[in-house]
């Protein structure tokens, strides 16, 4: 009997060490290499993963066999050639396992990438864009979410999650809002199948999508990237600025009389008598309680006609400074963290009531800064009909504390980190090129993003290894309020740096000074972001020599008594001014301050001028934050980039 079970036990250790041998030998695939991938067309694409070291993988694919073996470090490699599009195909590959993959297209990749105006997805625009969801079905455009993921210290192989998706009513809501409209586009011209790649993170700023080599050119963020390679480093900071931020918290939260009583604020039937009354929306600096951290309530009754009740119904709040928790009738409907969302909250069909109804809103201010955001839509709907909810409401502070909320280090934002985590494991997916829409988080150094944005695009053209491939990307759209004179702008310098990349080969703008909200960061107008990158695809990536893919350039000026004449590239069929006389014009003499000026198109030029600069020197062109009104576009309707002929 011992000698038994000495056997069976025997036997089993055995067969689990070849159990976990034929495991350990087993090919795996990267996640991008999966079902639904898209593949390139018309050039080597390469099938990769990992095996034991030595083991033979066959690659069967379109009817053609591929054969390698695994290298020493279990790396193997095969290339498919010049694959035309199509689809959808089976791929199997053999090996001590056998892996097979399904619904494989072929057709052009797309890398998305920048910071969260590339990340902004359909699902924050769909009020705007809700019949382009609706009929968004369409297999032949897929999608691949590459996960926000930073390292310090390696180039990471493969990301930690992730699988294709085409394009639905419902996935498509997830989709770069930015990027589906470019692929949209462009399969709508060429019919063939697209494939995005979305790896974008808001708020990133362009070095923390470089290679460690090409920091090396950046002294200060390569000395910050060496820095970051402790971990315990990250760590300490991250759990002391948690705990810092968690006792800000905690101290506000106690201190508010709305949330710490016994009888809460948001409660429908508190008295609110004693409540003082604030027009809304508004910035509190500019009301009587001033600057304020801590906590604001406020509260309104509104009246509800029958028609509007026992429906599906929407609150719109605008944008709220900082985090808000709103609530209908004593019940919470929605609550948001940050500042940036629109504040959407459906509500339930079954909470209102004909009559009195109490809206409640409970807002934090972290840092001095709260209120509510002009210009914004702020209503009541439920039927088809709308209750405005902008004017006078009560308000009570319900906390306040002396300090701001507790910094927070972002390290994806720091040097290295996205391009080791989120990059590195792309490099070996054939493409055709990448879209970008990135700059916000650069304009504090706009002269520095003159040298870092061409440094990106050769930092990834050299480690894709693909040659110059086409390289797309946004100019920064307007923002902020529009100022009535002439002045200097860190925006419209990072503007001027993201025009002077076009001197890199394969490069493409897509102008949006006129597509941008001045009152938030993230402007809804996706489509035409999307459309005119499109455009500069046609162009730049598939050779269409006719197309008319950019607003007009400006290329040079000339001086002829009191008045300056400038010339232009990509003026298509004509120059026009939209909506009236050219606006957004600045001219200067030799002391260089810069008034507003007469402007008039003359064939293919512009001519510019202020009769009180009799010695003109040079002349700007929305050259601001958020130049209100620039309206210089080409006859095919894309806008002019703006300039300055004084840049030295």
């Amino acid at each position: 009997m011992e000698l038994s079970v000495k056997i069976i036990g025997s036997a089993l250790c055995c067969f689990l060490f070849m159990v976990s041998q034929v495991a350990f030998c087993q090919v795996r695939l990267p996640r991008l290499i999966s079902d639904g991938m898209v593949l390139q067309r018309d050039t080597n694409v390469k099938i990769w993963g990992w095996a034991n070291a030595g083991e033979k993988i066959t690659v069967n694919f379109n009817g053609k066999t591929y054969k390698t073996a695994a290298g020493k470090d279990g790396r193997w490699e095969v290339k498919l050639p010049q694959l035309k599009a199509g689809g959808p195909y089976t791929m199997e590959i053999k090996a001590s396992n056998n892996i097979t993959l399904k619904d494989i297209l072929v057709g052009d990749v797309w890398v998305c990438s920048g910071q969260s105006n590339m990340d902004l997805t359909m699902n924050r625009v769909k009020d705007r864009y809700p019949d382009v969801i609706a009929n968004s079905e369409n297999p032949l455009i897929r999608r691949f979410l590459v996960p926000m993921v930073y390292d310090f210290k390696t180039p990471q192989q493969d990301v930690q999650s992730g699988s294709w998706e085409y394009a639905s009513p419902k996935s498509v809501l997830n989709f770069t809002a930015t990027g589906y409209f470019f692929a949209k586009a462009l399969y709508e011209k060429y019919r063939v199948p697209i494939g995005l790649i979305h790896a974008s993170v808001g708020g990133s700023p362009a070095e923390s999508w470089l290679s460690e080599d090409a920091l090396k050119a950046f002294p200060e963020y390569f000395k910050t990237a060496q820095q970051l390679k402790e971990d315990n480093y990250i760590k300490s900071v991250m759990d002391e600025e948690q705990s810092a931020m968690n006792s800000w918290y905690r101290n506000v939260y106690g201190l508010d009389e709305g949330w710490s009583k016994n009888e809460k604020w948001f409660d429908a039937n508190h008295d609110a008598s004693d409540w003082d009354w604030m027009n809304l929306p508004t910035y509190f600096k500019n009301e009587k309680i001033g600057r304020i951290n801590g906590v604001v309530w406020f509260r309104k009754e509104i009246n509800v006609p029958a028609s509007m009740i026992g429906k599906p119904a929407r609150i719109e709040l605008g944008a709220i400074i900082d985090s808000d928790h709103v609530y209908i009738n004593g019940k919470l409907v929605g609550t948001t963290s940050y500042q940036y969302p629109p504040r959407k909250y459906d509500v339930p069909s079954d909470l209102l009531k004909e009559g009195k109804n109490i809206i409640v809103v409970r807002v934090i201010s972290n840092a001095g800064e709260g209120g509510f955001v002009k210009g914004k839509p702020y209503e009541l709907t439920a039927g088809g009909q709308t209750i405005d909810l902008k004017g006078e409401w009560k308000y009570k502070v319900g906390a306040v504390v002396d300090s701001a909320l507790p910094g927070t280090t972002f390290f994806q934002y720091k040097p290295l980190g996205l391009y080791n985590g989120m990059i590195a494991p792309l490099l070996n997916y054939t493409i055709k090129g990448v879209i970008w829409y990135q700059g916000e988080s650069n304009t504090g150094k706009p002269l520095e993003y003159r040298q870092i944005f061409p440094a990106l695009i050769a930092n990834w053209r050299q480690k894709w290894g693909e040659g110059n491939f086409p390289f797309l990307y946004v100019q920064l759209a307007n923002f902020m309020g529009a100022k009535d004179q002439p002045s200097e702008s860190n925006w419209a310098a990072l503007r001027e740096a993201q025009l002077k990349t076009l001197s890199v080969p394969n490069t493409g703008m897509a102008v949006a000074i006129d597509i941008g909200e001045a009152n938030d960061l993230h402007p809804t107008n996706k489509e035409d972001v999307g459309k005119r990158l499109a455009l500069a695809a046609q162009k730049v990536a598939y050779g269409d020599k006719t197309v008319v893919y950019s607003g007009p350039i400006y290329k040079s000026m000339e001086v002829k008594g009191n008045k300056i004449i400038i010339s232009f590239a990509n003026i298509g069929s004509g120059l026009v001014a939209k909506g009236g006389e050219l606006k957004q014009f600045a001219i200067a003499g030799a002391d260089k301050k810069f008034v507003w000026a007469t402007a008039k198109i003359d064939g293919d030029k512009v001519v510019v001028w202020n009769d009180q600069v009799q010695n003109p020197v040079a002349v700007r062109y929305a050259w601001a934050d958020n130049p209100e009104g620039a309206n210089l576009y080409n006859r095919e309707g894309l806008p002019a980039s703006p300039f300055r002929t004084d840049d030295k």
